[in-house]
């Protein structure tokens, strides 16, 4: 049986079939909608089939023009129980999907009440596209940490490579390596050392601390002294003539002072390069310092994730900084302190003063630990001040200073956030300067201190490093603060065991310590014996390869600095006819 087409009218005014009441009738002679059976239905009702072309074209016993009639208008009807059968079972296969997003869960409190905003609805797409943007950028920032810490361990100054960091003193051809020694040995570290050191002399003289101090804020800040006729003492350990005299007396078997152990106690912190001569005599240790040592000076933002600039003329560069610290924490030592108050003697007078000069006011303590039965320790101590708890006892302290430049560059305005986010600032301070931090808690720990008090000193103006202001001081005890600092005391001295046992296979002669400035290891040279003397000639490097900071003598520096300053402040108040402008408002 062959299946008519029927005829196909033309419409030759658009697409479709002709909209004239006479148009050609369709399939067989009958109109397209009459013949075509339609049954209503709801929108909302599920759209099955229209037409079925493989049902069986019509019923066995019907023939000629009904039967052909029947064929065609069966393909449309789908009343049959069969046909219902089929439905039914496709219908219980069928399973509509609920598109909605899940409700959000409300958000419980206060704050989230009256801070929520209202948000414009967005479409799918902007919603990944959003977070696709956000993982992008989450990637860069880690990417970018990732980088900073890699050139922070290995590259010596972050962020800019063209900046080759070099050793803090120049290696010279003749010296031989002994020993290279990574951070990650002294991490490992552990011994226990008596916690009760044994006072073998007392020197010196102090002065009681002022506790007006401790109720400065930066609304009643007060202005940072100048104390330019009192001398500051950095001897080392071979030029103190009581550590000659205990030598002598076979006291022990090495000799130190605490900022040097301290610096060996705070390696795995440390980021700039350093160094210490080692002198093995006899059975004898003496660990100094070389004179114009790094280790006379503070750093600033040592271990911040953005470098400083190197350029020695700018204010803010690290050398600079290096040396304002410096001045910032002599000055602040001397100002804390009560005026013409009854002076705490000791023992003995303070051994590198002379009857001439005034010499700012330290105790010295010569304290021995024992490491093992064979060898003992004796180092000098600083303690700056005196105090009294509150049972009336009486207390020893050191005194330090941290010191803001620019609030820009270290993140948190201190002017701002010191009275209501304390806990902040000292938490950025302990990201950017963890080294310095952790080697005054550990100089605490050694001098037996009861507190230790940290002022913050803030330049009046971040473009003049001339006058600074005290904003507020606060006091630690030494163990609770090191134990907030993550400063692990076993660790400390079982970094200085490790040294001292290294140290003792040496033969008779001099060596150096150098922290690598590239890479956090510790290296071990054995040096002339007339090295770093008077009359040793070392090859110097090119002027323009080196980088000296002004460690030489940092009172001459500060001395410079004051006369800057006063000349600056003459100079402005001769030129604005204000015979009452002061010279700290010039310079600000």
């Amino acid at each position: 049986m062959g299946f008519d087409v029927g005829v196909v009218p033309f419409n030759p005014d658009g697409w479709g079939p002709p909209d004239a009441p006479g148009a050609a009738p369709l399939l067989g002679g009958a109109v397209a909608t009459a013949s075509i059976p339609f049954a209503p239905f709801s929108r909302s009702d599920k759209l099955g089939r229209i037409a079925d072309w493989t049902r069986n074209p019509g019923h066995p016993g019907a023939h000629g023009h009904h039967a052909a009639a029947a064929s065609r208008d069966s393909v449309f009807d789908f009343s049959s129980a069969d046909d219902s059968l089929a439905a039914a079972a496709e219908d219980s296969s069928f399973s509509l999907v609920d598109a909605k997003p899940p409700p959000k869960h409300p958000r419980f409190g206060p704050k989230w009440r009256f801070n929520q905003r209202p948000q414009l609805p967005q479409r799918r797409d902007e919603e990944v596209e959003a977070k696709r943007r956000e993982a992008e950028k989450e990637r860069a920032r880690r990417e970018r940490h990732y980088q900073n810490h890699r050139s922070h361990h290995h590259q010596g100054f972050r962020g800019n490579q063209q900046n080759t960091a070099k050793p803090s003193v120049d290696i010279q051809p003749d010296w031989t390596i002994l020993e290279q020694i990574p951070f990650a040995n002294f991490t490992k570290l552990s011994f226990a050392v008596n916690d009760q050191p044994e006072d073998l002399l007392v020197c010196g003289a102090v002065d009681s601390y002022d506790r007006a101090y401790d109720r400065v804020n930066p609304k009643t800040a007060r202005r940072l002294e100048r104390f330019k006729n009192r001398q500051f003492f950095k001897i080392t350990t071979t030029d103190d003539p009581i550590i000659r005299r205990l030598a002598e007396e076979d006291k022990a078997t090495v000799f130190a002072t605490d900022a040097i152990l301290a610096a060996l106690m705070c390696t795995p912190r440390s980021i700039l390069s350093w160094d210490i001569v080692v002198q093995r005599v006899g059975n004898k240790l003496f660990f100094d310092k070389r004179e114009g040592s790094q280790l006379d000076l503070l750093t600033v933002n040592e271990t911040a994730q953005e470098q400083l600039p190197e350029n020695k003329d700018d204010i803010n560069s690290a050398p600079a900084l290096a040396v304002e610290a410096t001045y910032i924490n002599q000055n602040f030592s001397q100002q804390v302190l009560v005026r013409d108050g009854e002076k705490v003697t000791f023992d003995e007078p303070n051994p590198f003063a002379s009857e001439n000069e005034e010499a700012a006011p330290v105790c010295y303590r010569y304290r021995r630990w024992k490491l093992d039965d064979d060898i003992s320790i004796i180092a000098r101590c600083e303690v700056h001040a005196a105090g009294v708890d509150p049972s009336g006892a009486r207390q020893f302290l050191t005194l330090n200073a941290l010191n803001e430049f620019d609030p820009k560059i270290t993140g948190v305005d201190w002017k701002q956030k010191l009275e209501s986010q304390r806990g902040a600032v000292l938490a950025t301070e302990l990201k950017n300067n963890a080294n310095k931090l952790a080697r005054w808690t550990a100089q605490a720990l050694l001098s037996g201190a009861d507190m230790m008090k940290l002022g913050y000193v803030s330049r009046v103006h971040p473009r003049d490093h001339f006058n600074h202001s005290i904003l507020t001081v606060m006091g630690y005890k030494p163990r609770d603060f090191a134990t907030q600092i993550n400063l692990n005391t076993a660790n400390m001295w079982g970094i200085v065991k490790s040294i001292v046992d290294i140290c003792m296979k040496f033969e008779e002669g001099k060596y150096v310590l150098v922290k690598d400035p590239a890479k956090p290891q510790m290296r071990i040279y054995q040096v002339p014996n007339d090295a770093f003397e008077n009359d040793y000639v070392e090859e110097p490097l090119p002027e323009e390869e080196q980088i000296r900071p002004a460690t030489d003598d940092v009172d001459a520096t500060a001395q410079e600095m004051d006369a800057a300053a006063e000349a600056e402040a003459n100079k402005a108040t001769t030129q604005g006819g204000d015979g009452e402008k002061s010279a700290d408002a010039a310079a600000a």
